[in-house]
């Protein structure tokens, strides 16, 4: 089986509380016959397994439940909740019928309420415990009872998930919390009960430890949903339902491809669509990122769950459910919250070894302690600081929330960055190549003219019909430009598409060739002439004629994108360098090369050219980010360091790339590496901390300078730091204005990509 065919399962893992465990299963899951590749995301509590066979969840069941951990039942097809439902309470997650969504709702109420217990009883066992003139005879069993509950009631979820890890011989952070409170608890018990002379009770620390961390837990719970929020607000948009040309109201599920549906002002688009009659402007921005509304018409496409805002519109159904964009970006964006960084890799090591060495540090300290001659109750002390300090939540959490939170964002700009990988990717990025046709221009082409030159004998209006013809079996947006030319299409045979020269085929018995003149055995004087004057003035010529001799020029235009000029600038401000790379002419491509202020232009290349050119750049030392939005672009996009493919473009090219940007504005590309490279600098930032606070703080609770109580505060601190060090990516801006557009004036058509290249 191919990796294309390889089956796919995302499963959602119940009681994972630390990197380790995600470790554990993830390993587990590996182990499973057939499994190519399994990767576990702590801060997502999800598992996302390739394999190559069919494994039902019964069988991930029995590997999981093994580890001591649980599955959550996934929702039946049937039961899934479509991205269009509307849920019943707009307070939630997740729709009603999401299994996961309501075991978050569940885990997150029951966490709450150990807290509040932990909290309210927590308080007065600590000043009872800490200020002298509060205590009066026996507070000592008034402290015990106060202490018990909070810490096996409140804490039993530690016990428990330690007591199951043990008998598979593993150690996980909720084994070192067990074993400092239970040991806090169980000293204090021995020593009030046996009346051990100058022994200290420790009761308040056992209590205080598990409410700090349940308070710790309980904020790292509400910072990790929050940071699927964009997501889940995605999946919010679509609307619950569509009002057909009949006036029929049906539900958003209903609609299959082909039906049409009515939009009027103010209400959102049911699905994917093509618009077939009315013109109106449309909010897209919270899907692409576009700041204000596109103005659209017949003809124009829709993307779903945007916003109609002004007059009333028809719409022709072209993808629904999973097929329609915004499907695609939900899916691809969880996909890449399952993802990891190359930076995660050194936190995993570590990650998997940590609690054990924890425990060893632990018994040494206490060793140490009674060897130097230390009482008991201080080397007691000082061993359950260094268990409390040394869980390693916060570098569980450092990568996998900082990606969650940055795809997010990038989702709510229209910016889908696809895994943890292309981070790194961005960090030494150095050239930015541009496509040109689509993606520093409007790529909607226009045949502006036809030149026939009177010394040649030939019906233009036949002639003219008949490349029409030919031209509507390709799908260049060139060609697109010239079939829609006539409406008098002929019948095509042999038709072949000859990539960066043009089009060939017989069409009413005639043999003809649309495209360059390399296509062309005979390219008269006169031809040559009309396709230079063309040139001249910023168009793309195409030359039309029968049995090999040139017969027509062609005359098609296109307009630079008024944003693409800001982009390069915005590419300059990011340190990058710019190349202009297409198969147009050399006099087009300067002409655009120059004014949008690109460093370099490389004209004249041939679809597996450009693919050559990232090589060429790459072998010179460069890295480089290839930008493109058609089919000749996947080579080039899959070669390059870092792929962008821009989301008017093909499936193709976008499958091809890393990076993907909904709108067709060039500045979201500058959007997409400056928040790729900000993401990772969080990332970084957090695993800085994570291990710089484990470093300093281990030692100095070994020497005693660190108490359990504090140590236990510092521990839930450090997951809320890396939490909310992640969640300032909710707050990225990128380069496109919240403002109005740029000047849309009109400016001077420009040449595409000679027939076929882009």
């Amino acid at each position: 089986m191919s990796a294309i065919d390889e089956e796919r399962a995302e499963l959602a893992i119940d009681g994972m509380s630390c990197a380790a465990c995600a470790n554990r299963v993830e390993t587990g899951l590996a182990k499973i016959d057939g499994v190519a590749d399994a990767r576990v995301n702590f801060a997502t509590g999800r598992a996302t397994v390739l394999s190559q066979r069919t494994i039902d969840d019964d069988e991930f069941r029995t590997v999981i439940e093994d580890l001591g951990y649980g599955l959550i039942d996934r929702p039946s097809p049937g039961a899934e909740a479509t991205a269009g439902e509307k849920r019943s309470d707009p307070t939630s997650d997740g729709p009603p019928s999401d299994p996961v969504a309501e075991a978050e709702r569940r885990r997150e109420a029951d966490l709450r309420r150990r807290l509040i217990v932990g909290v309210v009883l927590s308080i007065p066992t600590m000043l009872l415990s800490m200020i002298p003139a509060l205590q009066f005879d026996g507070y000592e069993w008034v402290v015990a009872a106060l202490a018990t509950p909070v810490v096996f009631w409140s804490g039993w979820s530690f016990h428990r998930n330690a007591v199951r890890n043990l008998r598979h011989g593993a150690t996980t952070m909720d084994t070192l919390v067990s074993i400092g409170s239970l040991s806090s608890w169980v000293w204090s018990a021995v020593v009030l009960m046996a009346g051990i002379d100058g022994g200290h009770i420790y009761f308040e620390t056992g209590a205080v430890i598990v409410t700090l961390i349940l308070l710790g837990k309980w904020l790292e719970l509400r910072a990790t949903r929050r940071s699927g929020n964009a997501i889940r607000a995605l999946a919010d948009l679509g609307a619950p339902s569509a009002r057909l040309e009949d006036g029929t109201d049906v539900p958003v599920d209903a609609i299959a491809v082909g039906m049409r549906f009515v939009v009027r002002p103010g209400e959102r688009i049911a699905t994917d669509g093509v618009v077939v009659e009315g013109s109106s402007a449309v909010d897209t921005a919270m899907v692409t990122g576009e700041p204000v509304p596109v103005e659209i018409g017949p003809g124009d496409e829709v993307i779903g769950a945007t916003i109609n805002v002004g007059g009333s519109l028809v719409v022709e159904a072209t993808r629904v459910g999973a097929d329609t964009a915004l499907a695609q970006i939900i899916r691809l964006v969880e996909e890449a919250q399952g993802s990891r960084a190359a930076v995660q890799r050194l936190a995993d090591r570590v990650s998997a070894v940590f609690v054990p060495t924890a425990i060893g540090i632990a018994l040494l300290t206490l060793i140490g302690w009674f060897a130097t001659g230390h009482p008991a109750n201080e080397a007691f002390t000082a061993a359950v600081a260094v268990l409390i300090i040394a869980c390693p939540c916060a570098l569980g959490l450092a990568t996998p929330l900082g990606i969650m939170v940055g795809t997010g964002r990038g989702a709510q700009l229209g910016v889908i960055i696809k895994g943890g990988e292309v981070l790194e990717d961005t960090r030494a990025v150095d050239v930015v190549i541009l496509d040109k046709t689509g993606t520093a221009t409007e790529g909607r082409m226009e045949l502006s003219d036809v030149v026939v030159p009177s010394t040649i004998a030939v019906d233009s209006s036949t002639l003219l019909d008949l490349a029409a013809s030919l031209e509507a079996r390709s799908e260049h947006p060139i060609a697109n430009a010239i079939s829609e030319a006539s409406a008098n299409h002929r019948t095509v045979e042999d038709f072949a598409n000859r990539p960066g020269y043009g089009v060939t085929g017989v069409v009413d018995g005639v043999d003809l060739a649309v495209g360059r003149r390399l296509l062309f055995q005979d390219v008269p004087h006169e031809i040559e002439r009309a396709t230079e004057a063309a040139e001249r003035r910023g168009a793309t010529a195409v030359l039309a004629g029968r049995d090999g001799r040139a017969e027509m020029v062609l005359v098609v235009t296109d307009r630079i994108k008024p944003t693409s000029a800001a982009a390069v600038d915005a590419f300059h401000d990011l340190g990058l360098s710019v190349t202009l790379l297409t198969g147009d002419n050399r006099r087009t491509a300067d002409t655009v090369g120059e004014a949008i202020g690109v460093d370099t232009v490389i004209a004249e290349v041939l679809p597996d050219g450009k693919a050559d050119e990232v090589k060429r750049l790459q072998a010179a030392g460069h890295r480089v980010a290839m930008v493109g939005d058609g089919i000749n672009d996947a080579p080039a996009l899959a070669q390059a360091d870092l792929g962008i493919a821009v989301g008017t473009g093909t499936d193709v090219a976008i499958e091809a790339s890393d990076l993907t940007v909904v709108s067709g504005d060039l500045r979201a590309v500058a959007d997409a590496i400056a928040l790729a490279r900000r993401t990772l600098m969080v990332i970084r930032g957090n695993l800085f901390w994570a291990f710089a606070y484990n470093a300093a703080a281990i030692p100095l609770a070994a020497f005693g300078v660190l108490n359990p109580m504090i140590a236990a505060g510092a521990m839930g601190l450090s997951s809320v730091f890396v939490a909310s060090n992640s969640l300032r990516l909710r707050r990225f801006v990128g380069y496109r204005p919240s403002g109005a557009e740029p000047s849309a004036a009109p400016v001077n058509p420009v040449s595409t990509a000679s027939h076929q290249t882009g």
